[in-house]
């Protein structure tokens, strides 16, 4: 497919398991404690707010902190959370969202193995436009090319986000750069970083990568099915493992403080709604002119192209009208990537 990081989907995938969503009342239990921190709620009425008996109660305050959250049990009185946990809260997610397609189904998981990989089965499984699914933790997240993606356990946001845009798959490549925009906008607001976009998904920072995109899509030759866009941000990690730290980083390590990921991915999901919707309405040159005004790797930049077991290097000289790469080869070709990788030549 036209571009490198677009995979197309053409058989039915195996079934992926979903049982491990988040459960219910684990989620209610989470909210109604973080929304009402240091305060000391009595069993009696977290057994009605989440729907169990006043006897197991207990039984599910032991699984909140068998996922790490910090609960403290009062005698004759009743719980308390002890410090308002960074977890990406499904309720909270759609209490935020109501007004948007990405508030009405979320799948949330405290542990998965790809994101990805869920996202594509509920879009064969007939999920609405705008279903999401999220994990606290991955196992298997997947990169571009078939690269793994190091998803440090409540440190990041590694989402999915399943869209059904009634386009052709010439022009799919352009949804590549609608979610790279999102994602800018998103980091921009909440911490005041300006990242650079490097064509087509990653997003950086001083040279180092902090964040990235996979576009999978389901298609037939003139109609596009379905698109799964999977976002991976590193957000708060303290310390990135020893073989990354010359090339990725995290928000956390840029300003020098935590950054709230549940604020972060809201913002997040409405850039990348008001940046689809414009691209439906008005076609891809919005997005292109966008992207080549925050990207230095649209245009004028030095860089080095490893596709196809060839590489060479040029000038990058602006987008296709479908969001592929224009390059000045060294040679004095010119050349159009489709897939492969791009790096700044040095």
């Amino acid at each position: 497919m036209p571009a490198r990081n677009l995979v197309a989907t053409t058989n039915r995938a195996g079934t992926t398991d979903r049982t491990g969503t988040t459960d219910r009342r684990i989620d209610a239990l989470l909210t109604l404690l973080s929304e009402n921190p240091m305060i000391v709620i009595s069993g009696e009425k977290i057994a009605r707010q989440i729907g169990v008996s006043r006897s197991a109660v207990w039984r599910w305050t032991q699984r909140l902190r068998a996922l790490g959250v910090r609960v403290k049990g009062h005698p004759r009185t009743g719980y308390r959370i002890e410090r308002v946990p960074d977890v990406l809260s499904p309720s909270l997610l759609r209490r935020r969202l109501r007004d948007s397609p990405f508030g009405k189904r979320v799948y949330h998981y405290f542990k998965t193995a790809s994101t990805n990989s869920i996202a594509l089965e509920l879009g064969h499984a007939g999920e609405p436009h705008g279903a999401i699914v999220i994990a606290e933790e991955q196992t298997g997240g997947r990169g571009r090319a078939g690269r793994s993606w190091h998803s440090e356990k409540t440190s990041g946001i590694y989402m999915s986000a399943l869209l059904r845009p009634q386009i052709s798959p010439i022009v799919a490549p352009v949804i590549t750069l609608v979610a790279g925009l999102a994602v800018r906008d998103a980091v921009q607001e909440e911490t005041g970083v300006a990242a650079d976009l490097r064509w087509p998904n990653d997003l950086l920072a001083s040279g180092k990568k902090f964040g990235g995109i996979l576009t999978e899509m389901y298609a037939e030759p003139s109609q596009v099915r379905f698109v799964i866009v999977g976002i991976g941000i590193n957000v708060n990690h303290a310390a990135m493992p020893a073989e990354l730290a010359g090339i990725a980083t995290s928000l956390r390590l840029i300003t020098g403080k935590p950054i709230s990921r549940l604020q972060l991915l809201v913002r997040l999901l409405r850039h990348l709604d008001s940046y689809y919707n414009r691209f439906l309405a008005e076609g891809a040159q919005p997005i292109l002119t966008r992207f080549a005004e925050v990207s230095t790797y649209a245009r004028g930049k030095r860089v080095r192209v490893s596709a196809g077991g060839e590489s060479y290097v040029g000038t990058t000289d602006g987008l296709e009208p479908n969001g592929l790469l224009r390059v000045r080869r060294d040679d004095g070709q010119s050349a159009v990537v489709i897939s492969g990788d791009v790096s700044e030549a040095t």
